[in-house]
């Protein structure tokens, strides 16, 4: 699968098959809010009981 940057846009192609999109999301979902960090976008945040959300110990969050 693939997961590019076009612009301020993240794009991630998915497989056509339910199970297979699931297994994609599960494996890169977790990086997707600092990826969109890196292209410019909002701060973004998971409950952790959800989802724990990778970020580099680098990674700065914007001052409020």
């Amino acid at each position: 699968q693939v997961g590019v940057t076009r612009g301020a846009s993240l794009i991630l192609n998915l497989p056509g098959q339910p199970k297979a999109i699931k297994e994609t999301l599960d494996g890169v979902f977790a990086a997707v809010p600092y990826c969109i960090d890196l292209i410019g976008g909002p701060y973004l945040d998971a409950r952790p009981d959800t989802i724990a959300v990778f970020r580099p110990k680098s990674a700065l969050r914007p001052a409020p």
